[in-house]
């Protein structure tokens, strides 16, 4: 009985699950130092075609929650609150 109650649980959360993926990216009038180390290493190894590199930081979020819009306002506090540096930073919320 326990494992079925188990089961039935896991099958809930899977339900309930969402996926979202946030891009952040440096504001366009923020320099990016370690952009420009990569843009140069990559040139000196003959990538020569290669006219501008900025970094940026990738999350792939699940969250447990059926409602997307509700999802996706607590996705942005994560960002707001922690993963963003919203001097410096920008970011973009995308249902994966």
């Amino acid at each position: 009985m326990k494992l079925i109650l188990v089961k039935r649980h896991q099958s809930n959360l899977k339900k309930n699950k969402l996926k979202f993926s946030v891009k952040v990216t440096l504001k366009k009038d923020v320099l990016d130092p370690q952009g420009k180390v990569i843009q140069q290493t990559l040139l000196n190894m003959g990538m020569n075609s290669l006219e501008t590199l900025r970094q940026g930081k990738y999350f792939e979020i699940d969250i447990n929650e059926n409602d997307e819009i509700k999802a996706n306002n607590k996705i942005e506090e994560m960002c707001n609150k922690l993963l963003v540096n919203l001097i410096i930073e920008d970011f973009k919320i995308s249902k994966a």
